[in-house]
Formats: structure tokens, sequence, C-alpha cells
């Protein structure tokens, strides 16, 4: 045991590396990693209980809930009251901000925007799901805390991580002095230090992408899919397709191989699919501390303002060469909302003419 460190005792000896409250800011990614243990040890058993399935409601973005998403929501929120430190959360789950008004919070500092159960719809055949959060330092310093707190950019977080349950358990989170991953060790219940100083590869030969939804892509993204099919051995091309549906599952495993994860607008959904407040922002700091990049397609994903609580994005995000070429095609062959030319009875025009 001499040479394990677990999670509590890293966070301590790292407090120096926090800009804000240091015990505080411990205190709350306690909080998490305590929460993430008992949706850990339910989604172990999900086959043995009455816990798999749909629960028969579904959430504001009109997706179907499964029971582990309710169950998830529940017991991060739970955490997240009684420990003290968070006055607002925000989860996909919810319709509106969760305020945490209790005694203990009155003080409280700390926002946390929150995917309690990402990739949910793989529960029922056994494949890896996770967590994703994000922390925020409160903006306002009188009453209560408002939505105007939580609609902050994602340079603004002071933490974030992700949990992924799958062959084993594992937390990775930063505070903006780089990314460590720590694996949970059932036999004394405690996250371990197994992944210091995480660093994404320059470049790789994976990606994932749902290429189902071809025929609904940008250009850009159909120039990029054909591109990294091409052989070509002095790129290592053809790349291999990796794609398990499951977000933190494909960027954790690209994180650590090496790989590019695109998740592009549709005809569908024409402003993107994944929330830019509690997936997107939490995945890109981490992958930037990791030395990775994170782009909407053409700009940085934390730079993007949030306007609304359950805003939505693509993401393009993995290892920098990847994205970069990724955006290259992008910036050449589909253009912005912003930069299509309309005649004068709205149709739209070619830019090129």
């Amino acid at each position: 045991m001499s040479g394990i460190k677990t999670l509590g005792q890293f966070i301590i000896e790292k407090q120096a590396d926090f800009s804000y409250a240091k015990g505080e800011l411990s205190r709350l990614l306690r909080d998490i990693g305590i929460a993430a243990k008992i949706v850990n040890r339910e989604v172990n058993k999900a086959g043995l209980v009455d816990i798999l399935g749909d629960a028969g409601t579904v959430n504001i973005q009109g997706e179907g809930q499964k029971k582990l998403d309710i169950f998830a929501n529940t017991q991060f929120i739970s955490a997240l009251t009684s420990g003290g430190e968070c006055c607002i959360v925000a989860t996909e789950e919810e319709d509106d901000f969760v305020p945490i008004d209790s005694p203990v919070s009155k003080n409280a500092k700390y926002i946390v925007c929150i995917d309690p159960l990402d990739g949910s719809s793989n529960i029922d055949v056994n494949v890896g799901v996770g967590t994703i959060f994000s922390i925020l330092r409160r903006k306002s310093t009188e009453g209560i805390a408002t939505i105007e707190d939580v609609l902050q950019k994602g340079t603004e977080q002071v933490a974030a991580g992700y949990i992924i349950y799958g062959s084993s358990t594992m937390l990775v989170y930063t505070t903006g002095k780089g990314v460590n991953g720590f694996t949970l060790d059932p036999s004394i219940g405690e996250f371990c230090l197994s992944h210091p100083d995480m660093k994404v590869p320059a470049d790789g030969c994976i990606y994932s992408i749902n290429e189902g939804n071809y025929v609904h892509f940008p250009e850009g993204v159909k120039k990029y899919i054909k591109y990294v099919q091409v052989h070509d051995a002095t790129t290592n091309r053809p790349y291999t397709s990796r794609y398990i549906g499951s977000m933190v599952g494909d960027i954790h495993r690209n994180l650590i191989k090496g790989g590019i994860y695109i998740y592009p607008t549709t005809a569908s959904s024409p402003n993107g699919k994944l929330r830019l407040l509690y997936e997107c922002n939490p995945m890109a700091f981490i992958l930037e501390q990791a030395g990775g990049v994170a782009s909407d397609g053409f700009n940085r994903i934390l730079d993007i303002q949030p306007i609304e609580l359950h805003q939505r994005s693509s993401i393009f995000i993995g290892s920098e060469k990847m994205v970069r070429m990724a955006e290259e095609m992008m910036r050449k062959y589909t253009l912005k909302e912003s930069d299509k030319l309309t005649n004068i009875n709205g149709t739209e025009l070619d830019p090129a003419v």
C-alpha cells in the first residue's frame, strides 16, 4: 500500500495548484468521487436488479430516460447537496438548473454542470458508460445564484472530469494543471492514481464517428472521412474506425491512444447534438490540458459563449494534427451559417458565383 496514492491524497497534495478556495474545491471533487462509487456499484450489478431498461419518461431534450439515468442523476445531486460546496447543479436530466438551497450551502461558490450517465443507451447491452462534469465558480456575489452564473464560457471552468464505468472504473480530471487518471480499486474502495500527467498523442490513426449518418453530414466531414479511408503508407492511412456510442468511452480511448472524435451537425441537428455546458466544455478542457484540441469545426469550443442551459454544439476533439486536418476540410468545403449568402427571396446562393 505504500506506493498507492489515493484521489483524496492527490487532491490535498495538489491544492496549491487551485486558483480559488483550496479546501472547498477539494471537498467538491471528493463529493463527486463518492457519488461515482455509488453509481459504479449500481452499474456493475444492473443486470441483477430491476434497474435496466427504460424509465418511461423523457428529459428536456425529448430523449427517453433509462432507469440508471434517473438513479445517477439523483445520486450526484444528493452528494452535491449534502457536501455544501455547490450552489447550483445543471444536469442533462432536469428541465431547469437545480438551486441548492440548504443551510450548509448558503455560502457555496461553485456550480456543477453534469451529464450523470453518458451513453446510457448502452446499459442494456453491457457496454461502457460514463459521467461527465464541469465545475464553474459563481460570478455573482449577492443573493441567489442565477442562470447567468451558469452560462459561462468553457475558459472559465476551474475543473472538469469524467468517470468511465468499464472493465475498470476510472476518474479522470483536470484543474487546469494537467490531466490525471485514477482507477477504482474495489478491494479498498478508493480511486488510486494510475495514469499521472496524461497526454494525448499529437497524431493518431483512430477516428470515431457514427458513419451511419454519413448522408446527413456536412460536406467537410464527408471529405475528411474519405481522406482517412484512403491508403497512404506515409501517413499511416487508412485509419481505424472505432465508435462505441458513448462520448466518454470514445474520447477516453483516443486520449490514451491518439485519435479524433467527431459529432458534427446533421440535417436533423443543425446546431449539433451534444450539450455544450456538460459534455463539450468539460471534455474540451480535459483534452486541451492533455495537449489535444477541441473545436466545433471552425472555432475553439471553450471560446463559445453559452446563451441557454441545454445549448448544443458540434464537436471535433482529439489529437491536434487530426483535428486541424478536419477543421481544414470544414473550412474548405462547408460554409458556416454566418457566411451563407441569400438573395432577396431568401434563396441560398453559392458564394463562389
